[in-house]
């Protein structure tokens, strides 16, 4: 097998980075209404922490954001042939699972404070 029939000019990579920057663009949205919705919600003692989420969404939609162009721009390089370094994968993924386990962590906290109080 040549170098050349290893890349499929077909253009997976840049359709697989398009989606993670859609993912990333839902999660800076979903992160831009918390910061609206959130401190407005919560109780008067807990309303500062309510930007918490919301900043930390938005740092992490960024992230996303640029671990999918490298990530496009080091497999297109490595099927071409131009590089010889593996990519490695799992690691976008796997952070993203993380992200929204935390978040759902924090929405039922702030549910939670939000009975209580």
């Amino acid at each position: 097998m040549t170098e050349s029939t290893l890349f499929d000019p077909g253009l997976q990579p840049e359709r697989t980075e398009l989606a993670w920057r859609r993912t990333a663009l839902a999660i800076a949205v979903c992160s831009l209404l918390s910061l609206r919705v959130l401190p407005v919600a919560l109780p008067a003692p807990a309303a500062a922490f309510g930007v918490i989420p919301g900043l930390l969404g938005l740092l992490a939609a960024c992230a996303i954001w640029m671990a999918a162009r490298r990530r496009q721009t080091r497999l297109t390089a490595f099927l071409t042939g131009t590089s010889s370094r593996t990519p490695h994968g799992g690691g976008l993924l796997i952070s993203v699972a993380v992200l929204a386990v935390a978040f759902g962590a924090a929405a039922i906290l702030f549910v939670t404070i939000s009975v209580l109080t």
